[in-house]
């Protein structure tokens, strides 16, 4: 019998015979679960309730799911799983910008939900890599770094995990939930190849499936942010066959 998580989970979905599955299959999980089955009504739901998690349908009547992610982007502090039934690029990368954290495609195979979700409930719990205290000398006299279990900066760049906050040249980058977490692992483990089997394991806690493109949308989200699109990236470059990298002298 599996051990109660004691986590509230609130699924918006209009399609009831879906919904009332992953709620059965959260229950049995030990999850505590409530249900909308439309945009204004999950909001409603979601303010009063204040969930851990809100599972979100994209495609829903009177109010869909980019929008009610848009609302809950401004005061929600929990976590966002979107559901969609497109292979739509863009409706994945629009989702992940409005504020969700990950997103499953359709149809859903519940106990990769559950892989995703648990995931998600504990990453604050998972410490990025500290690999990159081991960098040489001659590779940190490269550039002007700080580094610590709440801030890092190389260069114009500056992260504070705390508070979420990231600067570049003294101005405020606005990025995601999800956007942060992947620059800041980025960011504690540069010059080296990272891998998107190592990224998915880190950041989700789940082995990449070779078609999840969440990583790579996340990748050309940040480099547009931090002004890493003219010509050729040389902030954080990719690395044929081997992953994506953070070059610590281009700050």
């Amino acid at each position: 019998m599996p051990q109660p998580d004691y986590k509230m989970i609130l699924i918006v979905e209009d399609d009831i015979k879906l919904a009332c599955l992953i709620r059965n299959y959260l229950v049995d999980h030990g999850f505590q679960v409530h249900y909308a089955e439309n945009g204004e009504e999950g909001l409603k739901l979601a303010q009063s309730l204040t969930p851990d998690l809100i599972i979100l349908d994209l495609m829903m009547p009177l109010m869909d799911g980019l929008s009610v992610c848009r609302n809950l982007q401004s005061w929600f502090n929990g976590r966002i799983i979107v559901l969609t039934a497109s292979d739509e690029d863009m409706d994945q990368v629009a989702a992940l910008e409005m504020g969700a954290h990950d997103y499953v495609n359709k149809p859903i195979h519940p106990r990769v939900l559950l892989a995703r979700i648990r995931a998600l409930l504990r990453r604050d719990e998972i410490r990025p890599g500290q690999s990159a205290t081991n960098q040489s000398a001659s590779s940190q006299s490269n550039t002007d770094q700080t580094k610590d279990d709440e801030y890092i900066s190389y260069g114009q760049l500056s992260l504070h995990k705390g508070r979420r906050q990231t600067q570049l040249d003294g101005n405020p980058i606005p990025l995601t939930e999800a956007e942060f977490e992947l620059l800041w692992f980025l960011a504690n483990n540069p010059e080296q190849p990272l891998s998107r089997d190592r990224i998915m394991k880190e950041l989700r806690g789940i082995e990449h499936d070779g078609l999840d493109r969440a990583i790579d949308n996340r990748i050309v989200a940040l480099r547009k942010k931090l002004d890493d699109i003219k010509g050729l990236p040389r902030r954080i470059i990719t690395v044929r066959g081997k992953g994506y990298m953070f070059i610590t002298d281009q700050w």
